[in-house]
């Protein structure tokens, strides 16, 4: 028999939270210019019930770029801002939720 969430009184297997954590967060990608002229994509506001490394290293595979996760912070080499938004709708983030500037 699976765990009742305390907060939902559901199954912990039907994955609820995640998906209202999902819905709930807004999630801001911005660009920025880096040393010698280099874009870097920015993506921020998770939170803390998301894993932001796991979900670090499944942007860059999917996107073909490199980057890392810093402070809850990832960022991406090069301009991937309306990549990374439709890879984002694609793992289940609201586009409501998604804040490109």
């Amino acid at each position: 028999m699976s765990d009742i969430d305390p907060i939902t009184g559901l199954p912990k297997d039907l994955g609820v939270i995640d998906t209202i954590s999902k819905e709930s967060q807004t999630i801001r990608i911005r660009n920025v210019k880096r040393r010698y002229g280099k874009i870097m994509t920015l993506i921020e506001g998770f939170d803390s019930s998301v894993d932001v490394k796991d979900l670090s290293k499944k942007l860059k595979a999917k996107l073909a770029c490199g980057g890392t996760q810093k402070n809850g912070i990832i960022e991406l080499q090069g301009d991937q801002k309306e990549r990374a938004v439709q890879a984002l709708i694609k793992m289940g983030y609201s586009e409501d939720s998604i804040d490109a500037k």
